[in-house]
């Protein structure tokens, strides 16, 4: 069983960094390609309740969420984010390292290192 489980997307440049980090610091890594893997409702939902961020945070409020003409404000619950995401899975945050009960959103990049040295 690994380590940590990684939510990852190949393209993203702070997704590869968790993962550089994950190897250098010798963790044993499972990595789910969250858009080619999406994560069902209730998946989605125990991770919030992993999240140590609130749940909004695992929007992407970008260039896509605006487009789409989202409210921020409608996507601050557990229901409403899972739900946005099952709908939208590219507006997930990314990475999301999951560590037992714990996850985070490794994003600044710096959080990604003490989160592996934890699981040491």
């Amino acid at each position: 069983m690994s380590d940590v489980r990684i939510l990852h997307h190949s393209a993203c440049s702070t997704s590869r960094h968790a993962l550089d980090e994950a190897t250098a610091a010798g963790v044993d890594v499972e990595v789910v390609q969250y858009l080619k893997q999406p994560l069902s409702r209730d998946e989605l939902l125990e991770l919030i309740g992993r999240l140590e961020d609130p749940p909004a945070d695992l929007v992407r409020k970008d260039g896509f969420f605006k487009g789409l003409e989202l409210d921020p404000a409608s996507y601050e619950t557990p229901e409403a984010v899972a739900d946005l995401l099952v709908e939208h899975p590219r507006l997930m945050q990314r990475p999301v390292l999951v560590r037992g009960d714990r996850a985070i959103i490794g994003r600044p990049k710096d959080r990604v290192a003490a989160f592996l040295a934890e699981s040491r």
